[in-house]
């Protein structure tokens, strides 16, 4: 399942949405080489965040391949900037996209409950939260973590938190069919979390690369506890949908 869209408006102009957007194409494309290397391995390397090399559990002089004849080789530097550095960076052009879709269909509303500020901090915070949870699921990785999807997760587990009835659009693949459907948000966030937490429980133990189960759970869970500390009740309270009260259509439907 793939969202397309939500059925939820806003009323301030998402402008921290649009500039984390931006930075992270900017970082792409200046940063990172639009995905080619030594661009790419280097941004990985040296902006990524590596739990092993932040938390000296591995010693200065490490080596680990990224593929493709690239290495990164560990410093004696302790690189407290990756926690940051790294929701930034990405691995490809579908992680790329992929993340800023996801943060376009759901950062606008959220920030729209909480004002620009709050939402900045809020972002950064569940990605934080992601990034501990990652690094706690293996300390001694010497793996890479890129990403911005941890912080959008917690994007994520606070408007199921705060707009659980609100129908996304999705597009579903049956094999070769396709078609689309509107679900309630908890349904196709609730599912999302699913996938990840067995995602999770499955990389208990793995070595190398792969997906950040624990970065997204960390920040979809973070996301989900935060929100009551971030939002804005008045800026909540004008919204149409928000909560489980109010009508927001039946909770299944075809789309034409």
């Amino acid at each position: 399942m793939f969202p397309l869209r939500d059925e939820n408006p806003h009323f301030i102009t998402p402008w921290v949405t649009w500039c984390l957007i931006l930075l992270n194409g900017l970082s792409w494309v200046f940063l990172q080489g639009l995905g080619t290397d030594p661009a790419l391995a280097r941004s990985v390397c040296t902006l990524g965040l590596i739990p092993g090399d932040l938390l000296n559990t591995l010693p200065p002089g490490t080596r680990f391949p990224l593929g493709q004849g690239a290495w990164c080789v560990l410093d004696a530097a302790t690189p407290w900037h990756t926690l940051v550095t790294s929701m930034f960076m990405h691995g490809g052009w579908l992680h790329l996209l992929g993340n800023l879709w996801f943060l376009w269909i759901f950062g606008n509303n959220v920030e729209d409950s909480m004002g620009h500020l709050r939402f900045l901090l809020f972002y950064l915070a569940c990605g934080l939260a992601a990034a501990a949870l990652q690094i706690l699921s293996n300390p001694q990785s010497g793996v890479p973590m890129v990403g911005a999807s941890g912080a959008i997760g917690g994007v994520m587990g606070a408007y199921v938190m705060l707009y659980p009835r609100v129908k996304v659009h999705m597009l579903i693949f049956l094999g070769f069919i396709i078609t689309t459907i509107a679900v309630p948000a908890i349904f196709m966030l609730g599912y999302w979390f699913l996938i990840q937490l067995l995602g999770g429980l499955s990389s208990i133990g793995a070595q190398g690369g792969g997906v950040a189960f624990w970065a997204h759970i960390g920040g979809f869970v973070a996301g989900a506890l935060l929100i009551p500390l971030f939002r804005d009740p008045e800026l909540v309270a004008r919204h149409p949908y928000h909560g489980w009260k109010g009508s927001s259509g039946p909770s299944w439907r075809k789309i034409r």
